[in-house]
């Protein structure tokens, strides 16, 4: 780095700044203009420096010539690099879009700043306060300024974490992550029960379209905050960060125990309906000769939990690549059964108007309407896990940019895959009565058994079953991620094993082990006869719960505390996140419901029990213990990691 009077000699008063967004007057796009012109400034300063006379000494002889030549070379190519340094930074990091680098003026002490966009926020309030996602990484010297290559680093500095993940997961990579953690063909094949029971033909194509539309406001409100916030500890980060100052530590604990709680229980629900996938493909294969209890499928089901705890395990690379291979067997998959069941049910097809307009309650409940609420249960199961896009954000190149285009798209992408999928689905339901009364544990496997006999349905059931496993480890690496997270700042028992990365793998390998452990302990509820119902339940309530409250915090308290990234919802934020919060609540009462009106101990929804078993643990340690001790997200990062320059300057 130049010294200020080296500055002032070459001229850096004159400056340029590049922004990786919008063009406007005295900013350029860290494009093919910002090179041009900075080839033309360098040029520019060496003329000036030859042609100044000041700078021309008497030469004597060829030694002093040769002297003055080499140093005038020197300054010259000194220029240009440290132009290239500044612009190369801005390019290679053009995924952080909301980062402006402006340099070169000495009374900016040559700052390189991080803000957001002008269109989007104005003046940046308190550039030093934790509390934003602003970040002002200062550069002291020369040498530092390739620190601009891990802009993603320097803003997870100020948000208060140092980097422990490597960064592999491109913007591509995430999306795949964020689509593949939902799987949607497997998805929908796990909870077709649902909107058969809750309203047949009707539950299928209305009880879907319903609850994808509003899930879309809690989505849009969950990216908004992941782009400014992009940290592993998500959720629990942002309600802390968002709640007034004295209820800031409380609202990070609910919201903290709540992910954690639909996290496992979603790793569960998954891995089970995994292991039914099986069994319903051992039965058809065997043509009904073996069909496996409640036992065997348990002992399937720690089968998959132990193997998923490998794949946690590894290392980040490895898992950001399979993804993209996932992600085109979830596709294929959905397409081709989308097209079998349309073209192959033939004859057996329904007509348009009763595959839209047939409805059937077989709840048990007497009113019709309260029946078909329950099909929302599908949709609400099936659209979960898309903060995952958040939670890997230390371990993804550009997060503030990659994270919730992650989370739109692949809501987007899994509600109208799944839509489409339901209403072929919908037609090739002959009779809802029958494909009830299997006896396979899935109706989606009986209704692909009807429709493309033995051998096509185990073909596309073998599919369907690679979805559903990679989809249970991609839901066990969030999990993983979020036990690491809340173990960092120091929020569960044992904190200090489960926050410990495996220094080969540079992965939280405790964590992953301990969400499959727990997963483990929730596959108890196998031997009931609700148990899909019941782990789903408690997986969309302790989920959607940590996902509305930095919400409702965002639209009350956290007004104006918000630091807008990439991207923002603007004036929208309060609508959006009103109807979000209204949706939430509704669905959690609703959930907590049985599926039938009378119900026995084994047709109990044990979603309420999970839920008021985390609950108690959760409010009888923030009583007994935790307010004394727990404040919310913990910086791990010297405050020098973001000094200023000028305090850099004196330090030194």
């Amino acid at each position: 780095m130049f010294a200020e009077a080296e500055q002032q000699q070459f001229g850096l008063h004159a400056g340029f700044r590049t922004t990786a967004g919008r063009d406007k007057p005295g900013q350029e796009h860290a494009s093919g203009r910002v090179r041009t012109r900075g080839r033309r400034w360098a040029t520019r300063r060496a003329r000036e420096i030859v042609a100044t006379a000041s700078l021309r000494p008497t030469l004597t002889d060829f030694a002093s010539a040769s002297s003055w030549l080499t140093s005038a070379r020197d300054k010259v190519m000194n220029v240009r690099e440290y132009l290239i340094d500044i612009t190369t930074a801005a390019i290679c990091r053009r995924d952080t879009s909301w980062l402006s680098y402006a340099a070169g003026a000495p009374e900016q002490a040559d700052i390189i700043t991080a803000h957001d966009p002008p269109h989007l926020l104005g003046n940046p309030t308190n550039e030093k306060d934790f509390t934003t996602a602003t970040t002002t990484p200062v550069l002291s010297d020369h040498s530092t300024l390739s620190d601009l290559r891990h802009a993603d680093d320097a803003l997870l500095a100020k948000l208060g974490y140092r980097a422990e993940f490597k960064r592999e997961f491109s913007l591509l990579e995430t999306i795949a992550f964020a689509f593949s953690i939902m799987g949607v063909i497997a998805s929908v094949s796990s909870t077709f029960s649902f909107p058969l029971v809750s309203g047949g033909h009707v539950g299928m194509i209305f009880g879907w379209l319903i609850p994808c539309l509003f899930v879309l406001t809690v989505a849009a409100s969950m990216a908004e905050l992941a782009s400014s916030m992009p940290t592993s500890a998500g959720l629990y980060y942002f309600s802390a960060k968002l709640a007034p100052p004295k209820y800031s530590a409380l609202a990070s604990w609910i919201t903290g125990w709540a992910n954690i709680t639909g996290q496992v229980t979603l790793v569960c629900s998954i891995d089970f309906t995994c292991a039914q996938m099986i069994t319903s493909a051992i039965s058809v294969g065997s043509d009904g000769a073996i069909n496996l209890g409640t036992g065997p499928t348990y002992g399937i089901l720690l089968a998959i939990l132990f193997t998923h705890g490998i794949v946690c395990s590894a290392a980040t690379n490895i898992l950001a690549r399979l993804n993209l291979f996932y992600v085109i067997v979830n596709l294929g998959t959905s397409i081709a059964a989308i097209i079998a069941l349309l073209v192959c049910s033939g004859d057996n097809r329904v007509s348009t108007k009763d595959a839209f307009t047939m409805f059937e309650n077989n709840t048990g409940w007497s009113d019709s309407g309260w029946a078909f609420l329950l099909a929302f249960t599908a949709p609400m199961w099936t659209l979960t896990g898309y903060d995952s896009a958040a939670h890997i954000s230390e371990e993804t190149a550009g997060a503030a940019r990659a994270a919730p285009i992650a989370i739109l798209i692949a809501v987007s992408a899994t509600a109208s895959l799944g839509w489409l999928l339901l209403i072929a689905a919908s037609f090739a339901t002959a009779s809802v009565p029958t494909l009830l009364e299997t006896t396979l544990p899935l109706p989606m496997a009986q209704l692909f058994y009807d429709v493309l006999g033995k051998h096509g349905m185990l073909a596309i059931w073998s599919f369907i079953i690679v979805v559903q496993y990679v989809t249970g480890a991609a839901q066990g690496v969030d999990a993983s991620r979020v036990v690491f997270a809340f173990a960092r700042d120091n929020a569960l028992p044992g904190s200090r094993w489960w926050k410990r990365m495996n220094p080969h793998t540079q992965t939280p390998v405790n964590a992953a082990w301990l969400v499959m452990v727990l997963a483990g302990i929730c596959g108890l509820l196998g031997f009931s006869a609700t148990a899909l119902s019941s782990l789903a339940g408690a997986s969309v309530i302790g989920l959607y719960t940590s996902y509305v409250t930095p919400i409702f915090l965002r639209i009350t308290s956290g007004r104006n505390k918000l630091v807008p990234g990439p991207f923002s919802l603007g004036k929208w934020y309060m609508p959006i996140g009103a109807i979000a919060c209204a949706w939430v609540a509704f669905i959690v009462v609703l959930l907590l419901f049985p599926s039938y009106q009378y119900p026995t101990a084994a047709t109990m929804n044990y979603a309420v029990v999970i839920i008021m078993a985390v609950f108690v643990f959760a409010s009888a340690s923030w009583i007994l213990s935790a307010h004394k001790w727990f404040i919310g997200p913990i910086k791990n990062v010297d405050d020098s990691a973001t000094t200023t320059f000028e305090e850099k300057q004196q330090s030194s």
